[in-house]
């Protein structure tokens, strides 16, 4: 029995359709068939979740725009070869980041442990100036914003995979490839955790 729930704890919990899942710091990532091309092949990192609003970052759209550029007008950009991503399609002419630090930044928001988001100009304008690299510092233009109820009604629709976020996700050096690994993933865990036809549905608890 050991074994087999061991098994089971491996394939499962890493990710979830359950609206009682979504929370900051979790990625939702897009199926195949995702209806709505805004979104395809998207993986949104949670910043803010409640039950009045909900507001995340896609972490896998990276441009070829250098930040020196896409924020000329911030202190401490013009010196930046980083590329900008795109958050999302709401607002896109508002900029945001993603930090990593091992303290709290002035006016930074916790997502993940180490990982905060930096939500105003003034304190991106701090972090820029910091010399922090991208491998630390990530810039977004635009965002993804739910209203009410509304993330929590698409997740029980299924149109979201729910992942648990990570500080080498969030900053990983391959964001192009991210969405692809991660699909992959998450059908092989529902293929895997699907009992074979005819077979008892406890299957993979139990001891072969």
């Amino acid at each position: 029995m050991a074994a087999g729930v061991l098994l089971a704890a491996l394939i499962l919990p890493a990710q979830s359709k359950r609206t009682e899942d979504l929370a900051v710091g979790k990625l939702l990532v897009t199926p195949r068939d995702a209806p709505d091309p805004a979104f395809a092949e998207s993986v949104i990192l949670l910043v803010h979740y409640d039950s009045e609003s909900a507001v995340g970052l896609m972490i896998n759209r990276r441009t070829t725009i250098p930040l020196s550029r896409a924020l000329r007008n911030l202190k401490g950009a013009a010196q930046r070869s980083d590329s900008v991503y795109i958050g999302g399609p709401v607002e896109t002419g508002t900029a945001m980041a993603l930090f990593r630090s091992n303290t709290k930044p002035d006016s930074g928001a916790r997502v993940l442990e180490k990982i905060y988001l930096i939500p105003s100009q003034p304190a991106l304008e701090s972090a820029l100036a910091g010399g922090k690299s991208a491998d630390d510092l990530r810039v977004y233009v635009g965002y993804c914003g739910w209203g009410p109820g509304q993330l929590d009604n698409e997740t029980h629709l299924g149109a979201w995979y729910i992942l648990e976020g990570n500080a080498a996700l969030v900053f990983d050096p391959n964001p192009d490839a991210m969405w692809s690994r991660l699909i992959s993933r998450s059908e092989s865990r529902v293929a895997l955790a699907r009992p074979p036809h005819g077979a008892p549905r406890d299957i993979l608890i139990r001891r072969p």
